[in-house]
């Protein structure tokens, strides 16, 4: 990656996020993009605050979107080497609820496609919500990830095979 490479959206991100923008408070999913990625220093600040230990940097993600409570999602760089697209996708709540919710981006894409945001993705809060596919996001995702197609629950399922600590290491930096 060439610097600051990592703080572009990737292109199916911007266009993901687009889409969402549209549908915020029409569809029940709990997200709200950003414009643009937070700044290192607001992701260090955050960071910080999240976990309660000024030690910390937040060098290790990139915010993209928060839901209503405030809570994050954000890529963790938990692969080194990797272009952005490559890294998991988590969401770190503002009551300390800790995911990841899928293991790349294109997973994401089907995430979002299949109705479920970050937040519902890591949490079970609204078990009897019946999420609603969206036409226009599985459009995109089936331009942008056509080999990746998984509806949400295997998408969630898949990420937390592969990244089964994410919470404890997560909550260990926490003072």
């Amino acid at each position: 990656m060439t610097p600051n490479e990592d703080r572009l959206f990737p292109t199916a991100l911007a266009a993901a996020l687009a889409i969402r923008l549209d549908r915020i408070g029409e569809d029940g999913v709990d997200f709200e993009p950003f414009a643009a990625f937070l700044s290192a220093d607001e992701t260090t600040d955050w960071f910080r605050a999240w976990t309660g230990n000024s030690e910390l940097d937040g060098d290790d993600f990139r915010v993209f979107g928060q839901d209503g409570t405030g809570g994050y999602a954000a890529f963790w760089l938990v692969r080194p080497g990797r272009p952005l697209a490559e890294q998991p996708v988590v969401f770190l709540g503002s009551e300390g609820e800790t995911g990841v919710v899928a293991r790349d981006l294109a997973a994401f894409l089907w995430l979002l496609a299949d109705g479920f945001g970050p937040f519902e993705a890591a949490t079970s809060y609204e078990p009897d919500c019946v999420p609603h596919p969206d036409r226009e996001l599985t459009a995109l995702a089936e331009r942008c990830a056509p080999d990746h197609r998984a509806p949400a629950t295997a998408v969630i399922e898949q990420a937390t095979q592969e990244f089964p600590g994410f919470e404890d290491s997560i909550m260990e930096l926490c003072r």
